[in-house]
C-alpha cells in the first residue's frame, strides 16, 4: 500500500485492548465483538492516499456492501460512516490508509487503518454553531458498532452494521 506505515496490518491487533462503542455511545464490554477478530484471508481491501481516492473508496465500499448482502438503505449509512473516517485520514494524518470489507456472524464489517492516533470516540455530538467535528460522532450514531485499537504505525477503526 503507498505510504502505509511499516508494520500496520488490519489483523494484528491481538495485543491491543480495544475500544467498543456502539451506535448510542455506550461502551460495550471487550471481547463482545472486537478488533482482534481478524478478517477471513483473500478479504478484499483498498488504499488512499489524496483526495481524489475518495469516490473510489466510496465505489469499492458500496459494491462490496451490496454483495455482502447489505440492504441499500444500510449501504447508504455505510458508505457516509466509510467517508467520514477516510476523509479524517487525509485531514489529520501525514498519508493514507488503507480499507476492506467482510461479512462475519450476520454483520458487515470494515476496518480502515490509518498512521493516525487514537480516535476520540464516546463524545457529544457538537453544537449547530461549531464548524467541525462531527465526522466521529456521525460514524458511532450511524453505524451498530464502532470499535479502536492502536496498530503498529497507526490505528484500526472498525465500524459493523447489522445484515438483518
Amino acid at each position: 500500500m503507498p505510504e502505509r506505515p511499516t508494520g500496520t496490518e488490519p489483523d494484528d491487533t491481538s495485543h491491543t485492548e480495544p475500544t467498543a462503542t456502539d451506535g448510542t455511545s455506550r461502551t460495550q464490554p471487550a471481547g463482545t465483538d472486537d478488533t482482534s477478530r481478524t478478517q477471513p484471508a483473500g478479504t478484499d481491501g483498498m488504499s488512499y492516499t489524496e483526495p481524489d481516492d475518495l469516490r473510489t473508496v466510496r465505489t469499492f465500499v458500496t459494491e462490496r456492501a451490496r454483495a455482502l448482502g447489505l440492504a441499500d438503505a444500510r449501504i447508504d449509512l455505510l458508505t457516509l460512516a466509510v467517508s467520514e473516517l477516510t476523509t479524517n485520514t487525509l485531514q489529520h494524518t501525514g498519508g493514507g490508509g488503507h480499507i476492506r470489507v467482510w461479512a462475519d456472524e450476520g454483520r458487515l464489517v470494515c476496518d480502515v487503518v490509518d498512521g493516525g492516533g487514537p480516535r476520540p470516540f464516546g463524545r457529544a455530538m457538537p453544537s449547530a454553531e461549531a464548524i467541525r467535528g462531527r465526522g466521529l460522532a456521525i460514524v458511532e450514531r450511524i453505524c451498530d458498532a464502532v470499535y479502536t485499537s492502536s496498530v503498529p504505525g497507526g490505528t484500526l477503526v472498525r465500524i459493523c452494521l447489522n445484515l438483518s
